[in-house]
């Protein structure tokens, strides 16, 4: 790990090395500004005074730790997150992979599970989801495990379809509990990108609003991987501040905005 990587305080270089050591984590592939501005202030909140003595405490808090995963990881996310995009997905881009009822898709990143329940609602929509799998994956024990519960706000709910929530939603109380059925289809999983291997022969990736936060080194490098990833023909779906400009470097194509298509040779 370069020096310049990881910037010139020694405190919070202390800190990436530890936390690499310990984790796997290698926070040097999110850019620093961003992160160590993050960072700071949970370990301000939490009232350590310097990045080593707040590596410690996590050491040996494991809630300590899950709050610096839900910081590091940006657990923000909402159904239908961009309502446009997903309507791209379920009259274009969809009907272009001339499913069969089959499709093997992978929600990367998937924090709290709105993005692969999302997606499962529109394979149900088009009778797609029975003979289909979602892998839905996050780094983040914390968000996986509140994935799986299925619980969420009001707020989380505001573009999802009316008739499509009234179909899929169960209100309890303050909150909505999401079809048990749509659950079935999506299987949860602990996942480093960076560093963990990837499974092959996805029709589909999801991966959005998670790649602005690494360097351009490691946008690199996961854009390769999510391409091995794909089936020729195969489309990786990103986040609308995430075009890419060069697809063809990865053995992709544009689809559509914001959809690359794997080039089938």
């Amino acid at each position: 790990m370069q020096c310049e990587q990881i910037g010139q305080d020694p405190d919070y270089s202390g800190f990436i090395l530890n936390i690499e050591r310990s984790t796997g984590i290698n926070l040097a592939e999110y850019k620093e500004t961003q992160m160590k501005r993050r960072l700071t202030t949970l370990r301000m909140k939490n009232g350590y005074s310097s990045f080593a003595a707040f590596y410690e405490a996590m050491m040996n808090d494991k809630l300590l730790f899950q709050e610096f995963l839900d910081r590091m990881t940006i657990n923000v996310s909402e159904f239908w997150r961009n309502p446009n995009r997903w309507e791209v997905l379920r009259t274009k881009v969809l009907p272009e992979m001339k499913p069969s009822g089959r499709l093997k898709v992978w929600s990367a990143a998937c924090s709290t599970g709105e993005e692969p329940y999302t997606l499962a609602m529109i394979l149900s929509e088009e009778r797609l989801l029975s003979g289909s799998t979602i892998l839905a994956s996050d780094l983040d024990e914390g968000a996986l495990a509140r994935a799986q519960e299925g619980l969420y706000v009001e707020r989380s709910l505001k573009d999802v379809p009316r008739e499509i929530a009234s179909r899929y939603f169960k209100e309890e109380g303050p909150v909505f509990r999401v079809d048990p059925q749509l659950k079935k289809g999506i299987r949860f999983q602990k996942q480093n990108l960076l560093t963990d291997r990837f499974e092959t022969g996805f029709d589909l990736i999801v991966c959005r609003n998670v790649m602005i936060y690494f360097t351009e080194e490691a946008k690199h490098k996961l854009y390769h991987k999510f391409a091995a990833s794909l089936r020729p023909g195969g489309v990786l779906f990103v986040g609308s501040t995430e075009q890419i400009f060069n697809p063809g470097q990865y053995g992709l194509e544009t689809a559509e905005t914001f959809f690359y298509r794997k080039i089938q040779s």
